[in-house]
């Protein structure tokens, strides 16, 4: 029994360490997405002369990025403007991510 109880202990110890490192894992891969499309804005940018892109123009087979896959059920801006910060929402459902090229 004081085995049980000491597993049950240690359990409830790790549980709040585990969930600090997943959400800092998620954080950085959804900051190197955003870090990604913005440098694919930036290459659209300077190979069309724009200074707006649609995310269709960004991601894709033969576009810029290849493929886009989210970590934390995010949204990404469906637009971007060159110099404007991009903000990611919804990542883990609650917290909101800002990248400044």
């Amino acid at each position: 029994m004081v085995v049980v109880v000491l597993i049950g202990l240690l359990a409830t110890l790790a549980l709040p360490a585990f969930q600090r490192i997943r959400t800092a894992s998620q954080d950085k891969a959804v900051l190197n997405n955003a870090r990604q499309l913005s440098s694919a804005a930036d290459s659209y940018y300077l190979e069309s002369g724009a200074n707006f892109a649609l995310s269709v123009n960004l991601i894709g087979a033969g576009n810029y990025v290849k493929l886009l896959s989210t970590v934390a059920n995010e949204t990404y801006p469906d637009n971007f403007t060159q110099g404007i910060t991009l903000t990611v929402t919804g990542v883990g459902g609650a917290r909101t991510i800002t990248y400044t090229p």
